[in-house]
């Protein structure tokens, strides 16, 4: 309901009470008042309220965040990109967990590296990355390659020396684009954040060693090759737009699903499987810290069913430790001797990858080199999947390492590969695996047919 004043008691509520007396006329002047002095004294109150009101609305934006109601817009705005920066070797919040929370945590987790010198392999492109660290010219990055080749860990490792554990928080955003893939968290989340530069930009000088550009913001969008197009475009001119105060981390798997107008705007760096001594090293500290019970022999198969993703090894050398642990006795007294844990065997590292076992390929092999019945061939190749559990594309992959090891001729091995490769191409279709189970059995049989009754060695 409107009051003296034209406004309405609702509208009056919210404000403060030295603020409600401005605007609400004295009784006992107010009706002393002509009916024109009394609209000059209410229009002039409305346009003081006004005018308060805007300077409230300027105060209570100048005191938000930058970013989230929960972001910390205290920490030092100077930070500078230098490697004798002290807390860029403070641990990551998970090292400052209870033990008993560590020790729950996956170990993919618990061992990622917390600096740059920690990264396994590639280190051509650490050594540039810290190039332009140390120059302070740190370009927007692409940083694209296999799963588990440590993408994600180096620019972490990067933001982490740049700004510090405690800084990491204001001045890092991180976005996992499989996710939020849309052109709403761009225009929403990611512009907010990148366009936000005032309080930063305001650092005073630093020493003759540097300049300021750690004040920039980093953006990290995680598998960015999920997102949309139309979000990959937006992208690219939030990316023009902020450069003064903000560099972007593309990470991806593929780079063919990019725009090319974000490839063009990003120094690209491809990281490439990793070694097997890489991945060898890594997992013998972990062995070791954690007493795995483990044969050389399972290491050495750990290691080469990895194929160079070091996510997959660490998740496998971690489940084959939790299988192998005895489950404790419910009635079990105090005084009963601790258990030891099993030995991790080479059969056991084949069972939780559900890979095929080297002496079951062996065995396929020898049946469909030195079988001429097709018929035969086919229902071993059957038997052996149903009582193993093989998938057909993974004997596909062991079966077509172990050929490519045959001394045979030129055109017997171009048949087995070409053959192959159709047979992987059809399932990855939907193709039945029973049909192509008999069409393995086929090109196998057609190669070996091009070699006439010349024997094949069986070394392998």
């Amino acid at each position: 309901m409107p009051g003296a004043n034209g406004r309405s008691a609702s509208s009056i509520a919210l404000l403060p009470e030295a603020e409600v007396m401005i605007f609400r006329p004295e009784p006992l002047y107010a009706p002393m008042l002509d009916a024109s002095s009394y609209n000059t004294v209410v229009l002039g109150s409305s346009f003081f309220f006004i005018a308060r009101i805007t300077a409230l609305i300027f105060l209570h934006c100048s005191r938000m965040s930058d970013y989230e109601d929960d972001m910390d817009v205290d920490a030092p705005a100077s930070v500078q990109f230098s490697s004798h920066n002290t807390d860029a070797k403070a641990k990551r919040p998970v090292a400052d967990l209870p033990v008993e929370a560590e020790d729950n945590l996956p170990w993919v987790e618990k061992y990622r590296p917390n600096t740059l010198s920690e990264v396994s392999g590639h280190q051509d492109v650490l050594a540039t990355i810290n190039k332009f660290v140390e120059s302070n010219r740190l370009p927007h990055l692409l940083l694209y390659g296999p799963p588990g080749t440590g993408k994600t860990s180096t620019i972490l490792a990067l933001a982490r020396k740049i700004y510090g554990s405690k800084n990491m928080r204001q001045m890092v955003l991180e976005l996992n684009a499989s996710d939020d893939r849309g052109i709403d968290v761009v225009r929403e989340q990611i512009r907010t954040f990148a366009s936000t530069k005032q309080i930063f930009s305001m650092a005073p000088p630093t020493t003759s060693s540097g300049s300021s550009l750690g004040a920039f913001k980093l953006i990290v969008l995680d598998e960015a090759d999920a997102m949309t197009a139309t979000a990959q475009m937006a992208l690219r001119r939030i990316m023009e737009k902020y450069t003064a105060n903000t560099r972007f981390c593309i990470i991806a798997n593929y780079t063919h699903k990019l725009s090319p107008a974000l490839l063009s705007r990003c120094t690209r760096f491809r990281f490439s499987p990793l070694k097997e001594a890489d991945i060898r090293q890594l997992v013998d500290q972990v062995i070791e810290k954690e007493q795995v019970r483990i044969q050389p022999g399972a290491v050495d198969s750990l290691v080469k069913l990895s194929k160079g993703d070091m996510r997959r090894a660490l998740n496998v050398l971690q489940a084959c430790h939790a299988s192998s642990k005895p489950l404790p006795m419910k009635d079990a007294s105090k005084n009963e001797p601790h258990r030891e844990s099993e030995v991790i065997t080479n059969d056991t590292i084949y069972n939780c990858v559900a890979a095929p076992h080297p002496s079951d390929i062996h065995e396929i092999m020898t049946t469909l080199l030195s079988t001429s019945d097709v018929t035969s061939c086919l229902n071993t190749l059957n038997t052996m999947k149903a009582n193993k559990g093989l998938a057909l594309a993974d004997i596909l992959s062991a079966l077509g390492e172990q050929l490519q090891r045959l001394e045979v001729p030129v055109q017997t091995r171009i048949t087995w590969l070409e053959g192959l490769a159709e047979i992987e191409w059809r399932l990855s279709g939907g193709g039945s695996e029973a049909i192509q189970t008999g069409g393995l059995v086929g090109v196998v049989r057609n190669g070996c047919e091009l070699m006439g009754d010349k024997a094949i060695p069986m070394d392998i």
